[in-house]
């Protein structure tokens, strides 16, 4: 049972947040491509990024602004042009940004932090941009949550938003969040940008671990294809606007904050996952019996981001050999001899010991979920147990598909 509930708004269900999402000619398709999301107060701020040594000139830029000072007003995001990549030129161009949105709000550069996505080694479209900022402005409202959700996307075919609200100290006190992916996703972050608010009163120490954390267990637990990126990032910002006592260290409020947090991005990430590039359904992967979490999460992942096991999925072939053959490689001492693995209801194997069961069946369950109408609508769940240890661990990906291919062979041309 949950502490908290699921409301309408998204990223504009916390209090004292507005967004806009307008379409600025940075996409040739005139798609939404320009995006705002602004707090009436100074919010607190963290964030977690990219682990790549080739980053954009967003991320680099957002690090160095949280190093200086964690909290912000506003975060801008571009879509069309990762500036990744870019040099001097790209690095200058992002300084721009951050000062042509201070000025239309009259708020310091210093208060914004910034995002891109699209493709590497292009530069933001920056007469589009300064052309399109002062109507960007214009358009941010409380209302404007779903727009700024389809302004960041790319190729994701439908926009990832979330709003949910517990109760601390007799008040209501909410997060909603937005987030863009579906391509170049794998555990370290990957090809994604999730964009969190929060209406809480919570410390700059606390609210950047509790983020470190929900990140972990969330978007560095999924995969779609074993690629990572050069922008991603995730960005949390606090305003207070409840008017709670603020939280200042690990007790009652700040569990039930960050556990919020967490389903608020788990339930993002699973959204990404879902909508991988060509991706029929979701895979779920439940480990237990590791010694230890870490050690489950990383069986968890190994088997989500399985090529052979992903291929198998999208040919609805019940084949759990691979299941164990991923499981064997993920670098975790366990007794094969002990190892257990179930597709949905069906038992594969026991004790390192393959078990009779109905294939036909087991393909008929994965043709139901490609359908949607198994489980969580769309999700493959396979579960393995690897001993008796107390370690647990999930990890969320998508089937392997011919349109994977086709998307990806064809992106820039």
């Amino acid at each position: 049972m949950t502490d908290w509930q699921v409301i309408k708004g998204g990223i504009t269900a916390p209090k004292g947040y507005r967004a806009a999402g307008i379409t600025a000619g940075l996409k040739p398709s005139k798609a939404p491509d320009l995006a705002l999301i602004l707090s009436e107060t100074e919010a607190i701020a963290a964030g977690v990024f990219t682990t790549s040594q080739v980053r954009a000139a967003c991320v680099d830029y957002c690090r160095q602004r949280l190093q200086a000072k964690a909290s912000a007003r506003a975060i801008l995001c571009n879509a069309g042009q990762a500036n990744a990549a870019t040099g001097e030129q790209g690095w200058q161009d992002a300084l721009e940004s951050a000062q042509l949105l201070g000025k239309e709000l009259n708020i310091s550069p210093d208060s914004i932090f910034l995002a891109s996505t699209g493709v590497i080694g292009q530069r933001i479209k920056m007469d589009a941009l300064r052309e399109g900022i002062p109507k960007l402005v214009a358009a941010a409202s409380v209302d404007g949550g779903e727009d700024a959700a389809k302004a960041i996307i790319t190729t994701d075919l439908v926009t990832k938003s979330i709003a949910l609200e517990t109760t601390i100290e007799d008040r209501p006190v909410r997060i909603g969040g937005i987030a863009k992916g579906s391509g170049m996703i794998h555990p370290n972050m990957a090809t994604l940008l999730a964009f969190i608010t929060c209406d809480g009163a919570v410390a700059t120490h606390l609210w950047q671990e509790m983020l470190k954390r929900a990140v972990d267990r969330s978007f560095n637990q999924i995969t779609v294809d074993g690629d990572t990126s050069t922008n991603d990032t995730v960005i949390a910002l606090a305003n207070g606007q409840s008017r709670t006592t603020a939280i200042t260290e690990m007790g009652k409020p700040a569990q039930k904050l960050e556990e919020m947090l967490t389903a608020v991005c788990q339930h993002l990430a699973k959204a990404i996952a879902r909508d991988g590039e060509g991706a029929t359904c979701l895979i779920e992967v439940r480990v237990s019996g590791a010694p230890d979490n870490q050690s489950a999460c990383q069986v968890a992942r190994t088997i989500a981001s399985s090529s052979l096991v992903k291929s198998a999925i999208f040919g609805r072939d019940p084949n759990w050999g691979r299941i164990a053959a991923a499981a064997g490689r993920a670098g975790v001492q366990f007794h094969q001899d002990e190892l257990n693995i179930q597709l949905g209801g069906f038992s594969l194997m026991e004790n390192g010991q393959p078990l009779q069961f109905d294939r036909e069946a087991a393909s008929n369950y994965l043709k139901r979920a490609a359908e949607g109408a198994y489980l969580q609508e769309d999700t493959v769940l396979i579960s393995v147990c690897l001993g008796n240890g107390s370690g647990t661990g999930t990890a969320w990906g998508c089937d392997l598909t011919y349109k994977y291919v086709e998307i990806n062979a064809e992106y820039t041309t």
